[in-house]
């Protein structure tokens, strides 16, 4: 793919999606650390509606870590993997206070030796937090990117995210990370993309594939084309 094609595929989604941002309700660093280590296997909106309370009762480190973890437990019980969610985070807020002073560290490599927090997770709070440059990619940069040929079908998500830094530039990359999750979430979706509505149609392999004539059998027994979406 050229950069002309890139440019073109930006574009495009820009305009469709220029709001795009993060979704996660937060006000500071360590909140959005704990609101995307809660988002891991768990839609936005599920985790929001969880810190929406949480956030009220645990507002620092030693919050987290003075409650039993059964109690923190039962607070998060509607994320998916709550037991394990629980003690990563008192784990990681326990190595806040003892390495660094209580406060979310802004460097990458740092951000990613904490419990729970893995490459995508600190790219999220890098470039949000932090305003450091990131690709962060979850499910929906992953299939967007390999569907618009940006990404080969069987790259890992780290050849996905280095593939991404290499087209987009960087000072595109945390705000290409909002709206390209915002085009697989509400547009090219998993299950039922839009693709008869898509701008993008001429570029993307599964929308081709989906939109190609495919000839049916009518109730007499005749040929006849129909189009798939």
């Amino acid at each position: 793919m050229n950069r002309k094609q890139v440019r073109h595929i930006l574009d495009t989604i820009g305009d469709m999606f220029p709001e795009a941002r993060c979704e996660l309700t937060h006000s500071n660093p360590f909140e959005l650390t704990i609101a995307v280590l809660l988002s891991a296997q768990c839609t936005d909106e599920t985790v929001n509606k969880v810190t929406a309370s949480l956030f009220q009762k645990y507002r620092s480190p030693e919050d987290y870590i003075e409650v039993p973890l059964s109690e923190l437990e039962q607070d998060i019980r509607r994320i998916g993997l709550y037991r394990n969610k629980a003690k990563n985070i008192q784990s990681l807020c326990r190595i806040l206070l003892e390495q660094y002073g209580g406060e979310v560290p802004a460097e990458h490599a740092k951000l990613v030796e904490l419990p729970g927090v893995g490459r995508k997770t600190a790219n999220v709070v890098v470039s949000n937090a932090f305003d450091v440059p990131a690709i962060a990619v979850d499910t929906h940069v992953e299939r967007v990117s390999k569907r618009l040929g940006m990404a080969a079908r069987k790259d890992s998500v780290l050849e996905v995210e280095k593939k991404l830094m290499k087209l987009v530039p960087e000072d595109e990359w945390t705000l290409t990370h909002h709206r390209l999750i915002f085009f697989g979430r509400y547009h090219c979706k998993a299950q039922n993309p839009r693709c008869e509505a898509c701008p993008l149609l001429e570029v993307c392999r599964e929308g081709k594939k989906r939109m190609k004539p495919v000839k049916n059998r009518d109730d007499k027994g005749k040929s006849s084309k129909t189009t798939t979406s």
